[in-house]
């Protein structure tokens, strides 16, 4: 039987059909999959979580904290187009104290696949070939007086995780989160087999009230993939390549570690680091670091894998 996208209560696995508001070469899709992620978590934890609360009767949010996606040969990021069909499966794993982390697995619809709990083992050691999996580290905050810019860790009412699975340790992304926050990048040195090509690359963008916050007021976490996204097509630019080979290119890797929220008239500064894989011709890797300008308070750190072609 067939369910809608939204329906992950009982089956691990559900029918989607890709329509115009979940494919695009921008940010759609990764807010698709983030709107699985509240719907999947709410369902496991028995809790409305777009109306979480704080003991104080404060609004809550799931916000995210890590977002990492692994595109395959069949289904990738910007790959999908109207009327493509998917199985989507998803599970929520307890990751200690107010956070969870949701995994995913999108398939192309006749893959013949086990009908089975998604199995960490899978997406971290074993994935298969032509499936896009994400994995969605999030953690309950709550504004605080300084708005945006003060986002405080919170453990909302009626939130339970007690039920949950706990992801295993040897998968846990939390010392490659923190380390990237430290350290301002997820590759400092570079990614292993990568050599550099050219020096840093720095843009400017100002935020956009129009397309980068959402209903509560927060900048919404989609949007750091447009803006790294808008960055990157610069970078592009400089390079003189054009922006049809830009929405033909296929995203093999992609994660973003959420450092901090900004409030409406910030200006950011992306520094833009990139490298070339020797053996593979058309394979290439970009760090960058979303900074507010006036503080240089670090926003958000993103690094991302494309083939471009030969």
């Amino acid at each position: 039987m067939r369910t809608s996208d939204t329906a992950v209560t009982l089956s691990p696995s559900r029918h989607v059909v890709v329509t115009p508001g979940m494919c695009s070469g921008g940010s759609l899709l990764f807010g698709r999959i983030g709107d699985w992620t509240w719907d999947a978590v709410a369902d496991a934890c028995g809790m409305n979580v777009h109306a979480a609360r704080t003991p104080a009767g404060k609004p809550a949010y799931l916000a995210f904290y890590y977002f990492h996606v692994r595109g395959g040969r069949t289904v990738h990021p910007h790959g999908l187009t109207f009327g493509d069909e998917l199985r989507v499966t998803s599970r929520v794993f307890r990751l200690g104290g107010s956070s969870v982390i949701t995994l995913h697995r999108l398939a192309p619809a006749d893959l013949s696949l086990p009908d089975a709990l998604l199995d960490p083992a899978e997406v971290y050691e074993d994935p298969y070939p032509d499936c896009l999996y994400a994995q969605n580290f999030n953690r309950w905050v709550a504004r605080t007086e300084t708005g945006n810019t003060g986002l405080a860790q919170v453990l909302p009412t009626g939130f339970d995780d007690a039920d949950l699975p706990r992801l295993p340790n040897c998968y846990s992304p939390r010392a490659l989160v923190g380390a990237a926050r430290a350290a301002g990048a997820f590759h400092p040195a570079g990614p292993p087999g990568f050599t550099e090509a050219g020096g840093s690359h720095t843009v400017e963008y100002t935020l956009d009230v129009v397309r980068d916050l959402n209903g509560a007021g927060l900048m919404y976490f989609a949007s750091y993939f447009s803006i790294f996204d808008t960055a990157l097509l610069r970078l592009w630019h400089s390079l003189g390549r054009t922006d049809a080979q830009f929405l033909c290119r296929r995203v093999t890797d992609q994660r973003i570690a959420y450092v901090g929220n900004a409030d409406p008239g910030a200006v950011f500064t992306i520094t833009l680091r990139r490298w070339l894989h020797p053996d593979r011709p058309g394979s290439e890797a970009v760090d960058m670091a979303l900074r507010e300008k006036a503080t240089d308070r670090l926003i958000a750190v993103c690094a991302v894998e494309t083939d471009i072609g030969s």
